[in-house]
């Protein structure tokens, strides 16, 4: 009735940053960054690459779905940051991979990438195009990050999340309840310019965020598609045994818990290790989860993504 998630695999850079060396750059302390953000620690990377940790993921996300490189019909990768404009990073992933047969192609849609990836990749399974898809985030954010900002340098870090899509039935029979928004009369929130064009502003290549706004957005818009989703999906808050969000802030994700009136235990977090890594959050912390033994079949999950666009979606899905 749905497509499954059938594997899963993440990557993280070896260099942690802690609390205490961002408070060694800018005005700041490890308890006023816990205390606001839920973040003690990120990884930040070094010689490594949007493309490089993304092809890492992948290639865990393979090994637990038991399935070869050949298997893969389409890959697609979400990312903010990469390095380089052209290739893709999809097509690069597809290389190291050797997965001649894949389609392949990114998208952006900020930290909600990951649920517009599994929507794009759910319907070409439901059209038949595709059997076995490979939906990453993956993201170095370090490379747009202005360390001398306090408002921005403290969220986010670097790494890559995969998931391997398969249907668990005939295509005329999936369901995709899932649920897609955005609005960019609102952009202006969360903005990064790379510098190019006839248009060129010094100095903003970096990421410049309304931090105010976007909490107030996403408190409040991620509980209304969270209940557009469940209807979709015919299922109450009270049945699903996990909400995995985008990992932005601890005080959002509580703040969206005491809006659906449910227990702060069903929102899984690992912000407080990784920061934010926009896209690559939920595919991280579903193979997190995964790996312990907490996904077990059947398992009731529902996922939101909510950032830059300013885009939010989510999606239900049953392990």
């Amino acid at each position: 009735m749905f497509v499954k998630i059938a594997g899963t695999g993440s990557f993280l850079p070896e260099r942690v940053v802690d609390n205490f060396e961002i408070a060694r750059k800018v005005d700041t302390s490890d308890e006023w960054i816990q205390t606001r953000t839920g973040i003690r620690t990120r990884h930040i990377a070094t010689d490594e690459t949007v493309a490089g940790m993304a092809a890492k993921a992948a290639e865990r996300a393979l090994e637990n779905a038991g399935i070869s490189p050949e298997e893969i019909d389409l890959i697609i990768v979400s990312t903010v940051s990469a390095e380089q404009s052209l290739p893709c990073i999809a097509c690069d992933v597809q290389k190291a991979l050797g997965a001649k047969r894949a389609a392949a192609f990114d998208v952006n849609s900020a930290c909600s990438g990951f649920i517009t990836g599994y929507q794009a990749a759910a319907a070409q399974i439901k059209a038949g195009l595709v059997k076995t898809a490979l939906v990453i985030g993956s993201e170095c954010l370090s490379n747009y990050v202005d360390w001398t900002d306090r408002g921005t340098c403290i969220l986010f870090g670097d790494g890559a999340g995969a998931a391997i899509l398969k249907a668990d039935c005939a295509p005329e029979d999936i369901q995709i309840p899932c649920v897609l928004h955005a609005d960019g009369s609102l952009g202006e929130a969360l903005t990064c310019s790379l510098g190019h064009g006839k248009h060129k502003v010094p100095f903003d290549e970096y990421y410049r965020m309304d931090g105010k706004a976007i909490f107030k957005f996403a408190v409040r818009k991620v509980p209304e598609v969270i209940r557009e989703v469940l209807k979709m999906s015919g299922h109450t808050a009270d049945e699903i045994d996990f909400f995995v969000l985008h990992q932005a802030n601890k005080r959002i994700i509580d703040a969206i818990a005491k809006r659906l009136r449910q227990d702060e235990s069903k929102f899984p977090m690992n912000i407080m290790d990784n920061g934010n890594i926009s896209s690559a959050c939920i595919p991280m912390l579903l193979d997190d989860m995964n790996r312990k033994g907490i996904l077990k079949p059947g398992t009731k999950l529902v996922l939101a993504g909510f950032g830059a666009g300013l885009t939010w979606g989510g999606f239900y899905l049953e392990w």
